[in-house]
């Protein structure tokens, strides 16, 4: 294993157990290992300047690959440098500074000082993406975890984003892609009596993989994230499918979606999905369904046969 403190690198014994795993959207991990490497060699991966995309531009020196723990330094070394395209931005500078580093069993554990607090939440998951991208090319490193002042890194719900691999930012396994984008989305929750919904506006930056109406279902599933509204579906619900056809957006989710452990009513809950999905171009209605089927009643008062149109009278003026 490897620590470096007060700019000395050492190696040292068995540190803490590992970190468990825990899976969440905004890019948790899980899985096998993905391997960033392309087939000329290392990549390195940058933030642009507007904090919409990471970039990839290829490791110049040839990389010592025998001995893992130099591989992890000198690439470390290489994402604090200044890279030499102006549009490119190094993922560890300014607030995101390195305070100590440990690989053991292959997972490699990435202790930053109080300030990566002081990063913006797009910021923050580009770097991140950056960071994990570049170091799990090396053999040796199959995922990464992040800690902040020696505690474990975590969202903005308090859920621990656990370990990372590359395919932690790559949301259709086989199509990946290193191009992240910002946007806006328009998501309805429920109000604080639950018989209404709140237009909650929120940035999100997404793989552009992933398509449109999977994001705001998957957002919806996470909840808000202030203290103006209220979630509206269980976060143990599934996503099957989610497709668009001639205007329609059906949604499969399993099971866990029928129980709603939140005080709202029955429509404001299928309305957050709903007016939330009407409010993306080239959506008109939402079909709802539960492992495929539509003949299932919802919190046991309305049938999911019917196709739902936006309905702006439960939205909270």
């Amino acid at each position: 294993m490897i620590q470096k403190r007060d700019g000395k690198w050492n190696i040292f014994g068995v540190r803490r157990a590992l970190l468990c795993l825990c899976v969440v959207l905004s890019l948790s991990a899980c899985g096998s290992r993905g391997d960033a490497r392309s087939e000329d060699g290392i990549n390195v991966y940058y933030v642009n300047r507007e904090e919409t995309r990471i970039f990839s531009s290829p490791y110049m020196d040839e990389l010592d690959i025998s001995d893992v723990n130099d591989a992890v330094m000198e690439l470390i070394d290489e994402l604090k440098r200044v890279p030499e395209k102006l549009e490119y931005e190094a993922p560890i500078a300014g607030d995101v500074e390195l305070l100590d580093v440990t690989l053991s069993d292959k997972l490699l554990t990435l202790n930053f000082a109080p300030s990566y607090f002081e990063v913006s939440s797009v910021r923050e998951i580009l770097l991140r993406a950056a960071i994990v991208r570049t170091l799990t090319q090396i053999d040796g490193v199959d995922f990464v975890t992040f800690l902040v002042n020696g505690e474990p890194l975590a969202d903005a719900k308090g859920n621990i984003i656990g370990n990372m691999s590359a395919d932690t930012f790559i949301y259709n396994a086989g199509n990946e892609i290193n191009a992240y984008e910002r946007m806006q989305l328009t998501l309805y929750f429920a109000n604080e009596d639950g018989d209404g919904l709140i237009p909650v506006y929120r940035t999100v930056v997404y793989n552009s993989n992933i398509a449109l109406e999977r994001l705001v279902v998957d957002q919806l599933i996470l909840g808000p994230q202030n203290d103006i509204a209220n979630p509206t579906i269980n976060p143990a619900t599934g996503v099957l499918r989610v497709s668009v056809s001639d205007g329609i957006c059906y949604v499969d989710l399993d099971s866990a979606f029928l129980t709603e452990p939140y005080a709202v009513q029955p429509q404001v809950a299928l309305y957050s999905i709903v007016n939330s999905l009407a409010e993306l171009p080239g959506i008109n209605k939402v079909q709802i369904l539960i492992g495929g089927e539509t003949n299932v009643d919802f919190m046991e008062s309305i049938n999911l046969s019917n196709v739902l149109e936006r309905n702006l009278d439960i939205v909270s003026r």
